[in-house]
């Protein structure tokens, strides 16, 4: 199946995007910078006046060749048993750290009065693929294993990610999924990149958008597959690349999340058909205006505000949580 916007009526970038928008284009790794440090001081501000319930953070070692690091944020006052959201970074396969998303983790910790486990996986080219899979999936079985020790609801666990984490993410919901070892209720998947073969309409068309480019994707994919394999090859794992599955049937109730302006919008919205197609209960949005990681460089124009809210309720909705007022962030 393919996509074909309609040509006469191109989308346009949501006019509190452009500034932020012309900055990326610029290509210049300080300009870059400064926008996502005023972007997570911004965001340290607001968390700072919203007055959240207090979270506590514990350090997990998730057995693997080597260990894997996880961070368990579980709010201080709790029930017996928390659901619990195993949260994987995105970056490319190549970028990026669990570290550096701790307060996300820590506030939707708080928010929904749940926990959260951070992932620190192995990263591309260093660790190809299947490394970085084997990261998550053990984390996952750690988590599960260890549920009731942790004060965990070992019934109400969910996976996400966003961009190449929530490839990570959907790959290692396919491997519980054909295992049989975790049952997960939910997974939540966030301007996903699912498919190497770089063929959809939007992969094509949007070549040079602001956050992620078609170059971007290749190279990622690139540096995930390995010296062995390259992108569109035809022996890539459902593993690695969560499109190329032939069989979506049975896997948990999906939120999945796109932007307009994205190459990797296509993708992922066939994906999310194609659940529907199985079986599967599948909440799509697909955001207007926006283009990848507008939510990380604009956390505040109004698109993104919608995302991140729509995100949370999405996620109490999957874990059967009841949210309370501290779930809004507008």
């Amino acid at each position: 199946m393919t996509i074909v916007p309609d040509r006469q009526h191109p989308p346009t970038l949501d006019p509190e995007l452009v500034e932020v928008a012309g900055v990326l284009a610029s290509r210049q790794p300080a300009a870059f910078a400064r926008v996502r440090e005023q972007a997570l001081t911004q965001l340290a501000a607001r968390l700072a006046r919203d007055e959240l319930p207090p979270v506590e953070a514990v350090d997990l070692s998730a057995p693997g060749d080597p260990p894997v690091p996880v961070r368990l944020f579980r709010p201080r006052r709790r029930p017996r048993e928390l659901p619990v959201f195993v949260w994987i970074h995105g970056g490319g396969f190549t970028a990026g750290s669990a570290e550096a998303l701790d307060s996300f983790c820590a506030e939707i910790a708080a928010r929904l009065d749940i926990a959260v486990a951070n992932v620190e996986y192995r990263l591309a080219p260093g660790t190809p693929f299947p490394g970085p899979f084997h990261d998550c999936r053990a984390a996952l079985v750690h988590v599960y294993r260890q549920a009731r020790q942790l004060g965990l609801d070992e019934a109400r666990i969910g996976i996400g990610g966003a961009s190449s984490g929530a490839a990570l993410a959907a790959a290692t919901a396919l491997w519980a999924r054909d295992e049989g070892q975790v049952p997960l209720a939910f997974q939540l998947l966030d301007v996903p990149i699912l498919d190497d073969r770089l063929t959809t309409w939007s992969m094509l068309q949007f070549v040079d958008t602001p956050g992620f480019t078609r170059g971007g994707a290749t190279a990622a994919w690139t540096a995930y597959l390995g010296p062995r394999l390259r992108p569109g090859d035809s022996d890539v794992s459902p593993y690695a690349a969560p499109a190329r599955s032939a069989d979506l049937a049975g896997l948990p109730s999906t939120y999945l999340a796109t932007m307009e302006l994205d190459p990797a919008r296509d993708e992922g919205v066939l994906f999310a058909l194609r659940l529907l197609a199985a079986g599967v209960s599948v909440e799509l949005h697909s955001f207007p205006g926006a283009f990848h990681g507008s939510e990380i460089f604009a956390p505040f124009s109004a698109v993104s505000l919608r995302a991140a809210e729509e995100r949370l309720r999405a996620l109490a909705r999957g874990l059967s949580v009841e949210p309370d007022r501290r779930v809004r962030l507008t």
